[in-house]
């Protein structure tokens, strides 16, 4: 559709021409991004100049001011048009009747409106008390009216900016940094706000803002692109939800994906963290200069009247070969070659980091600009200084993100662009697969004391996820990656190895720690294979817990690292050639025993509630201990149905099980009998907990058949039905038939839900399988749980039987 037919519809500026224009230009398709854009900011002017027109007959010294995003000419969809009715204070009473004659058809339409009538003085003043107002006033544009009025305003406006910068921008800083921890990073973000999250629009608009100040300007290679790129995004999420919103659900982003022409939700995630990266790292320096700056003003006077007058010349401290510091960045030294020395940009960022300094910007972009192709292999120093920069710590972060703005990353590690800004769609993880991997890198540097090969460990830490960018199984994918990139960067084929193995196997000490028995010798006997030495035990430790770590919070806790410990120290037992025997019945703790006794004696179930806590993890903010819930100690006489029943009772009750273990127990010397022993760790759903001897008499019930958990749990879900979300992944049910030489394990993958332990232990029983143990434990969403069972008589399920289990239960829980 043309403009002109757009304008044919708005001849009579009428609320009918302009809406009917309006919907012919935001639903017929042919603009799209900036031109559709200014088409609708030139649209509504035209509208809004025949609105004033008609009211404004004979009425002078007042004008019609577009500012904020409409005063920039960019309207999206469902944008505010920001509105000021300005006037030189003449006829109060005709101004607020002409501000209704504007008003009152842009509210019948339907249209948001922040709207303000003010003289030029007040406007200013205004702006002097609420730096909103102000950073609106910066984009002023002529609608209609007295030309220089407006013109007037603009020129005073930035002119109070320019000179009240120094007090200001420090302002402004301090509320860019409030809201960027209220609202999150947004290259981070699974369901970002495009507008106020940090890297967002609010911020673009910040940064010319201090452009305006006259004080400091920021890059601008890639931010204008960034910008009009959520912009596009926006425009995209107004017209597919029909709403003025920010905030880009998981549920919009595919109708989104398919607005802007891009394959997927991945897709459009990535290009937006792609743009909230430009312009987040473009706000990093910006305010930097305007710290140096102001600061530099402060100390310049004092200065010139100690040296007569005279300039100072800038202190410059040496740091590396062709690397110095100056004003608190690190920059390169006068006589540094980088197009002669291509490891000058590793050396630099590796001095930096040490340093905690921020690598100069004009720096990197001369590094980039000049950088030379490393030979392969590369040089000693170029790999030592890689490592030295892994290993820097926090500091490493920064100094990553600047070489990765100017695309030096890429240049050094080509495979690193297929991690680039990739989302993970894992509530478990709280970074970008990159970033993930730079945190992994800063957790293991903490643990370079605890290993023989911290350089090892910290490329491990690096690329244990490379495979990510790869179809298939991530692990798999990043070892044959590993092989060749350890191998470019120069280590020897020994080492190549021991990389490649540490990224192949980097979830198998949690996995296996959480989800398989211990107790099972094959199960201690298949992780010292596949890990093969101790010196590789040693560094996959480490790097299991650092990886968790920089997952999130979710990840890790004092709890899965003992899991974790005692694996290591049985692998390692293996490994040095101590076989472990058979495995008999572990110890039971005095409480434990008593309640078994108590069990056998009654002929009933007995239980014990325990609030459990646990001091903060390695790495994580000291203070009072973690709340892990309620630990839950059940012992039962042993019987058919006890986890169903166990599980069932718990739903109805709405506790949340997070971890679960399920043995059977043979009594001290001098009892008769057998008890199955469940150790849990549960935690309320809401409210207080439950009685223990309701939960007791409940479970007696359960067990007898009389209570009807089934019957409840349903009449409860049909009573509060589940609020509409993301579709999630079908369960997925699993035999692995060499975990153990004692029972067939069988795993579950599934959606977490109210009632799904039940389900399961009830599909067991109906299949009458006997579960000998089982492991349970929830990471965010995902409930990934492992059963060991065997046939009637105690021996393992021969493989048809086991695949059938497996096929009928993976059928019950996605029914």
């Amino acid at each position: 559709m043309s403009g002109t037919d757009v304008r044919k519809d708005a001849e009579d500026s009428g609320p009918s021409g302009y809406a009917a224009a309006r919907l012919r230009l935001l639903t017929e398709g042919a603009q799209s991004g900036p031109p559709r854009r200014a088409a609708l900011a030139e649209l509504t002017d035209e509208w809004l100049t025949g609105l004033f027109a008609a009211g404004a007959e004979g009425l002078r010294g007042v004008s019609l001011v577009a500012v904020g995003g409409y005063g920039r000419g960019e309207l999206s969809p469902r944008s505010d048009l920001d509105l000021v009715l300005l006037h030189d204070g003449g006829d109060s009473k005709a101004v607020a009747a002409l501000a209704d004659r504007i008003w009152y058809p842009i509210w019948d339409l339907g249209l948001a409106l922040d709207h303000s009538v003010r003289t030029p003085a007040e406007a200013r003043k205004t702006a002097g008390e609420d730096l909103k107002v102000q950073l609106g006033l910066l984009d002023a544009r002529h609608i209609a009216g007295d030309l220089g009025l407006t013109a007037g305003l603009r020129t005073s406006v930035l002119a109070d900016w320019r000179n009240q910068a120094p007090k200001r921008l420090p302002e402004l800083q301090e509320l860019t940094a409030e809201r960027a921890e209220r609202q999150g990073e947004l290259q981070y973000l699974l369901e970002p706000d495009l507008k106020e999250a940090r890297g967002g629009l609010r911020d673009a608009t910040i940064l010319r803002a201090v452009a305006a100040s006259w004080l400091a300007d920021a890059p601008r290679e890639g931010l204008a692109d960034a910008r009009r790129r959520l912009l596009d995004v926006r425009d995209a999420l107004h017209l597919t939800t029909g709403r003025a919103t920010d905030r880009l659900a998981l549920q919009e982003q595919d109708q989104v994906a398919g607005e802007l022409g891009l394959l997927d939700a991945d897709t459009l995630l990535r290009q937006v963290y792609e743009a909230a990266r430009v312009i987040s790292y473009a706000s990093d320096v910006t305010w930097r200069e305007v710290g140096r700056v102001l600061r530099a003003r402060a100390v310049r006077p004092r200065l010139r009247a100690m040296l007569g007058g005279g300039k100072p010349t800038p202190e410059r401290s040496p740091l590396a070969e062709g690397v110095v510091e100056q004003d608190g960045e690190v920059v390169l030294a006068r006589a540094a070659r980088p197009e002669r020395d291509p490891v000058l940009p590793l050396r630099a960022a590796a001095a930096a980091a040490q340093a905690g300094l921020p690598l100069s910007l004009h720096a990197v972009r001369r590094l980039a600009a000049t950088v030379r192709p490393l030979p392969t292999p590369w040089p000693a120093e170029a790999r030592e200084q890689l490592v030295t920069l892994l290993g820097s710590g926090t500091p490493t972060v920064d100094v990553w993100e600047a070489l990765e703005a100017e695309g030096l990353i890429t240049h050094f590690l080509p495979d690193w662009e297929r991690v680039r800004c990739r989302p993970q769609r894992n509530a478990v993880h709280i970074w970008t697969v990159d970033r993930h991997l730079i945190e992994t890198a800063v957790r293991a540097s903490e643990f370079t004391r605890r290993v023989h090969r911290p350089d090892l460990l910290l490329v491990a830490a690096l690329l244990h996820d490379i495979g990510k960018g790869w179809p298939g199984d991530h692990s798999v994918a990043g070892e044959i990656i590993v092989k060749d990139v350890a191998a470019r960067i120069g280590f020897d084929r020994d080492d190549v190895l021991v990389l490649s193995t540490l990224v192949r196997h980097h979830l198998l000490l949690v996995e296996t720690a959480t989800r398989r028995d211990l107790e099972d010798p094959a199960t201690v006997h298949s992780v010292a294979e596949a890990v093969g030495s101790p010196g590789t035990l040693e560094l996959l430790h480490a790097l299991t817990e650092a990886d968790a770590l920089a997952t999130g919070p979710a990840a890790w806790s004092s709890w899965r690292g003992s899991l974790v410990a005692d694996l290591v120290k049985r692998v390692a037992a293996v490994l040095a050639g101590d076989d472990p025997v058979e495995p008999e019945a572990a110890a039971l703790t005095a409480e434990q025993e008593r309640l078994a006794i108590e069990a056998v004696a009654t002929g009933s179930p007995v239980l014990a509630l325990r609030a459990q806590t646990e001091p903060p993890a390695e790495g994580q903010p000291s203070g009072d201990p973690e709340p892990l819930g309620v630990e839950l100690i059940i012992a039962v006489p042993d019987q058919p149905g006890v986890l169903p029943a166990v599980a069932g009772v718990l739903a109805m009750h709405r506790l949340t099980v997070r971890t679960a273990e399920l043995s059977a127990q043979d009594l001290p010397d001098g009892v008769d009998g057998s008890v199955l022993l469940l150790n849990w760790r549960v935690a309320a759903e809401y409210g207080s907990l439950p009685q223990a001897t309701r939960l007791r008499a409940d479970l007696v019930r359960a067990l007898d058949g009389s209570l009807d958990i089934a019957g409840r749990l349903a009449e409860r879900d049909a009573a509060y039905p589940r609020r509409r979300g993301v579709v999630a992944p079908a369960a997925r049910v699993s035999v692995h038939p060499a975990a153990s030489r004692l029972a067939t394990v069988i795993e579950v993958r599934a959606q977490d839900a109210p009632g799904l332990l039940f389900r399961i232990g009830r599909a067991l029983e109906d299949a009458s399988v006997r579960v000998r143990s089982a492991h349970v434990s929830t990471l965010g969403a995902n409930a990934v749980d492992a059963f060991y069972v065997t046939g009637p008589e105690g021996a393992p399920l021969p493989g048809e039987e086991a695949a059938a289990v497996a096929r009928k239960l993976e059928e019950t829980l996605r029914a």
